[in-house]
């Protein structure tokens, strides 16, 4: 979908959501032809003409100023992520040439990995692209049904195509539209992102619940909240999560898991970090040592003494 025909769809839904009674508009009597908002109702939220709004909810949108923009997201109602969303929209539209394309991160730098195994609560890191590309062994045991595929793990692709996703995750119609959600925001991050377009395609064209739920057109930027997973090992575990993005490198997510001491979900993480132990080990050291030796590559020539 081209940014145009984008910004005309996430508009128009995000519009189909508020009431007038939602916005403070008298209700006159008669039938609406549209659920939400009328256009010109938006417009006049918005404090600008229904011409020019009319043009931009067609997607010409590059030259609109951050207070129009502004102006449009409280007329809209939009929360942070879509108003985030919105602005990335009206960045990418001047042309695909137009926008830098961000490096595909695909692993963690050697110091990442050393912080991550000295953290006593389970922990992820995820590209833009949901990638799983590092963990510690806590991490890794939580996550065993995602690294048990093959090739990289990717967590949308696990949520949508592996039929274990409906018995791992408590609320799997709540995980599925999160992960379209996520995956739309960083679309219009970063429009170039080949490994996320091409997640999109195959996801589209694979699940009819991943093509259902990126219909929505809904966005979501995950900070902090709680999770419901019923692990294969130990049984149902709920826990909070927190989200930290990593500095100097676009996209990368740390994610970490906690419960409260005591808990029934704080025993299941003793004994599922038991069970990595004797299980994992292995695999964690392999995963580490190619960090390691991505780090090395990625290291300049030291310079030689002559």
């Amino acid at each position: 979908m081209s940014t145009r025909d984008e910004v005309r769809e996430f508009v128009v839904s995000r519009r189909a959501n508020v009431t007038p009674e939602q916005a403070g508009i008298p209700d006159f009597g008669g039938g609406r032809r549209v659920p939400g908002l009328r256009r010109e109702e938006v417009a006049m939220l918005a404090g600008v003409s229904l011409d020019y709004y009319t043009r931009l909810e067609r997607g010409d949108i590059r030259r609109a100023s951050d207070s129009v923009l502004n102006a449009i997201a409280r007329a809209l109602q939009l929360d942070e992520a879509e108003r985030e969303y919105l602005f990335d929209l009206a960045r990418a539209a001047p042309s695909a040439a137009a926008v830098r394309t961000r490096p595909v991160v695909r692993s963690v730098r050697t110091s990442v990995q050393r912080v991550l195994d000295n953290l006593t609560v389970p922990a992820i890191v995820h590209n833009a692209s949901q990638d799983l590309i590092a963990a510690n062994l806590p991490g890794r045991a939580l996550y065993a049904p995602h690294f048990d595929t093959e090739g990289v793990p990717n967590i949308a692709r696990f949520i949508f195509l592996d039929p274990r996703a409906r018995d791992y995750y408590l609320y799997w119609p709540q995980a599925r539209r999160t992960a379209a959600a996520v995956m739309r925001l960083e679309a219009g991050r970063d429009p170039l992102n080949r490994d996320l377009t091409a997640l999109i395609g195959e996801l589209s064209a694979r699940s009819p619940h991943f093509r259902q739920d990126w219909a929505g057109h809904d966005v979501h930027s995950h900070r902090t909240g709680v999770k419901s997973f019923r692990h294969p090992e130990v049984g149902l575990i709920e826990v909070a999560f927190d989200v930290f993005e990593q500095v100097g490198e676009s996209g990368l997510q740390i994610v970490t898991y906690s419960a409260p001491p005591g808990s029934d979900s704080a025993d299941k993480f003793a004994r599922l970090t038991a069970w990595a132990a004797t299980r994992l080990p292995e695999a964690h050291r392999r995963a580490k040592s190619a960090t390691a030796q991505d780090d090395e590559e990625a290291m300049p020539p030291r310079a030689g003494n002559d």
